[in-house]
C-alpha cells in the first residue's frame, strides 16, 4: 500500500521553527518528484515547495522563500521541510505530496498542523 505520512507539526510562536518529515512507503521517493503544500482554515490548498529527483532543484512559493527548506533523503524514503522564522499566516496544514512528473501530484499524506501563535 502506498503512503505518505507526515509528522513534526505542532504549536511554536511567531519568529520559532519546526522540522516536518514525510516518509514514504510503498514506493521509492527516488522515483518522485516531492512536495509540500498547505491549507489554511478556510482557504484553498497552496503549493509551498517541492524538490526534483535526487534534489537537483527546488522550487518555492514567494511567501516562503528564504524561510523554508526542502531536502530529501532518499535512502530513508523521507522529505523534510524546515520552517524558519515562522509567522501567523504560516498556519495550516501541510501536506506532502509525490508526483512522477511534477506536474500535477497525485499521491498525498494525511497532513499535520502547523499553528503559529503572535
Amino acid at each position: 500500500q502506498v503512503q505518505l505520512v507526515e509528522s513534526g507539526g505542532g504549536l511554536v510562536q511567531a519568529g520559532g521553527s519546526l522540522r516536518l518529515s514525510c516518509s514514504g512507503s510503498g514506493l521509492t521517493t527516488s522515483r518522485y518528484v516531492m512536495g509540500w503544500f498547505r491549507q489554511a482554515l478556510g482557504k484553498e490548498r497552496e503549493f509551498v515547495a517541492a524538490i526534483t529527483w535526487s534534489g537537483a532543484a527546488s522550487h518555492y512559493a514567494d511567501s516562503v522563500k528564504g524561510r523554508f527548506t526542502i531536502s530529501r533523503d532518499d535512502p530513508k524514503n523521507t522529505v523534510f521541510l524546515q520552517l524558519n522564522s515562522l509567522k501567523p499566516e504560516d498556519t495550516a496544514v501541510y501536506y506532502c505530496a509525490a508526483d512522477r512528473t511534477g506536474i500535477e501530484f497525485h499521491l498525498w499524506g494525511q497532513g499535520t498542523q502547523v499553528t503559529v501563535s503572535s
